[in-house]
């Protein structure tokens, strides 16, 4: 078990007081899928409140491109499902959590069909693909390469007809509130209505991931590790924060934001070609283009600097035009506002930062530590990626521990009484001063910059410590702050964040899955055991 001393218990200032306060049975924080699921979980009786960042609508879930895992083909089966996921996640997965999840994903897909959401078939049945990891075709997907999209929009729209639930849109939660050693709740700010106080019987954390930290990634700009941070800070563990996975194939072209290229593209044949035109990809791993993705991206990583290119490419030339078409209607759209023409042009792409497998640790129903908070998705360590998550299966992952959430947190709230008294909770600030303003821009784009240089697809003790020294010097400044807005609560919690996959990155002296130390460039043996991180209430501000 590691420590870290936190810079405050808040971020802000408060006095219960000066503050309104709003009273619901269920807190929800955070509206991707595991979010969302989780509210539907909840039983009719109980008056819950969603609190998304920004719109409903701009999760990182509806970013999902690739699909989502299931046994759905007779000559499948869970037991391959689940050894194709234990053997991605590289001896840290927890496998009664395997087992669990992917026993139920058919049904949950199911599901998700009975809600809404139109996946793409064939013949009247569900069409199948294949990713890299997997042994069958399972991946389920719709919109050709926008499933994420359409799953959102089919649990949006169910989660609206909930007379029962309130949904508060681009509302920031600051902090979790607690008292007696359990959650009660947050504070959360808004335009409109500044600062609340929602006080809940339980609480739910889905607020994803933490992408943002790094110049190179996959997420939008809501992915800043706020979830991580408020847990952190209120004294949940986490555990494998070293465990940030990168995708191998994101759109290069210089100027523009990155852009995924779903693992469905190579899932149908296409190959990877470094900038001689060479296929490359049998030189790291036997099963080329479908190795896992932690493989896939240090092998690109190596191609570059072989060629002493910026990048590599995918080649879909030898594919009919038809099947790129048809499945990859959304890719085939951004690459042309570029000038790219799929299949007939060589698509640039390089790794970035992608999903955060490390998280607050929670069990099979999704409870955590803390006595009140549970928590579901990404912003979770829950066993199920081990050290490398196997491709779609992050939406399957929201869907069950978003529900095994929402039906705990809802039973536990149905048997806590009402009652409305505000506990005797204070803040931990000094008195103000007045102080020169930051260029939080600037902070940011410098921190995701030496995160991506020393704290990336290959590290070592050497960059690992000059990034601690350097965003130890940031925090020290920034966290002493106050802030009245967004960006400056991103920003310190980006720090906190940063600094604690540091500390577990310097901690795991191994290379396992995602996590690869140049220093220690084996795994230290087969399995390995989960490295935790609590905050040092002592050493705290």
């Amino acid at each position: 078990m590691l420590t870290y001393p936190p810079n405050r218990r808040s971020l802000v200032r408060f006095d219960a007081k000066r503050v309104p306060h709003m009273f619901a049975d269920v807190l929800i924080i955070g509206a991707g899928i595991a979010g969302v699921r989780a509210a539907l979980a909840m039983d009719p009786r109980l008056r819950v409140i969603v609190v998304s960042k920004d719109e409903i609508d701009l999760s990182n879930s509806a970013w999902a491109q690739g699909g989502i895992a299931g046994v759905l083909d007779p000559e499948d089966a869970i037991s391959n499902h689940a050894a194709d996921t234990i053997v991605a996640g590289a001896g840290l997965c927890d496998e009664q959590v395997v087992n669990a999840v992917v026993e139920a994903a058919p049904e949950l897909i199911r599901e998700l069909s009975a809600y809404g959401a139109k996946f793409d078939t064939v013949d009247g049945r569900l069409a199948l693909t294949r990713e890299g990891g997997h042994s069958h075709r399972r991946i389920v997907h719709a919109l050709g390469d926008a499933t994420g999209k359409e799953i959102m929009r089919a649990l949006i729209a169910s989660v609206r007809g909930v007379t029962t639930l309130d949904i508060w849109e681009q509302t920031f939660t600051i902090d979790l509130l607690t008292h007696d050693d359990a959650c009660r709740g947050a504070i959360v700010w808004n335009p409109g209505h500044g600062k609340t106080f929602v006080w809940a019987k339980q609480t739910i954390l889905c607020t994803g991931g933490a992408g943002r930290l790094y110049r190179e990634t996959t997420n939008p700009d809501i992915a800043t590790a706020d979830g991580h941070a408020i847990a952190f800070r209120a004294g949940a563990e986490l555990r494998d924060m070293e465990m940030m996975q990168f995708h191998p194939t994101v759109l290069y072209i210089a100027g523009s934001s990155r852009h995924l290229i779903s693992e469905a593209v190579r899932g149908e044949g296409a190959y990877l070609v470094d900038a001689n035109g060479v296929r490359f990809m049998a030189e790291y791993d036997d099963r080329l283009e479908l190795a896992p993705r932690d493989i896939v991206s240090r092998a690109i990583t190596s191609q570059m600097e072989k060629t002493r290119q910026p990048c590599v490419y995918l080649d879909l030339r030898h594919l009919p035009a038809s099947l790129v078409n048809e499945r990859f209607p959304h890719i085939k759209q951004v690459c042309s506002e570029f000038g790219l023409e799929l299949p007939q042009d060589l698509i640039p792409v390089r790794p970035g930062a992608h999903y955060m497998i490390g998280g607050v640790t929670v069990d099979l129903s999704g409870r955590t530590t803390l006595p009140g908070l549970w928590a579901a998705g990404e912003v979770t360590s829950s066993g199920l990626h081990g050290a490398n998550r196997l491709a779609s299966n992050s939406l399957l992952e929201g869907l069950f521990f978003g529900q095994a959430a929402g039906e705990g947190a809802s039973h536990a709230a149905l048997g806590i009484p009402d009652d409305f008294s505000v506990p005797p909770v204070t803040s931990d600030w000094p008195p103000p001063a007045k102080e020169e303003s930051l260029n939080l821009t600037d902070l940011r784009n410098s921190l995701s910059a030496i995160m991506w240089r020393n704290v990336g697809i290959r590290r070592d003790a050497e960059s690992l410590s000059l990034a601690a020294g350097q965003v130890d010097f940031w925090n020290g400044y920034v966290s002493a702050r106050e802030f009245q807005m967004v960006e400056g609560w991103e920003l310190q919690n980006m720090l906190l964040v940063a600094r604690l996959m540091i500390e577990t990155a310097l901690a795991r002296r191994e290379s396992r899955g995602v996590h690869y130390r140049s220093d220690f460039p084996q795994p230290a043996s087969e399995t390995a055991e989960h490295l935790s991180i609590i905050a040092d209430a002592e050493k705290g501000t």
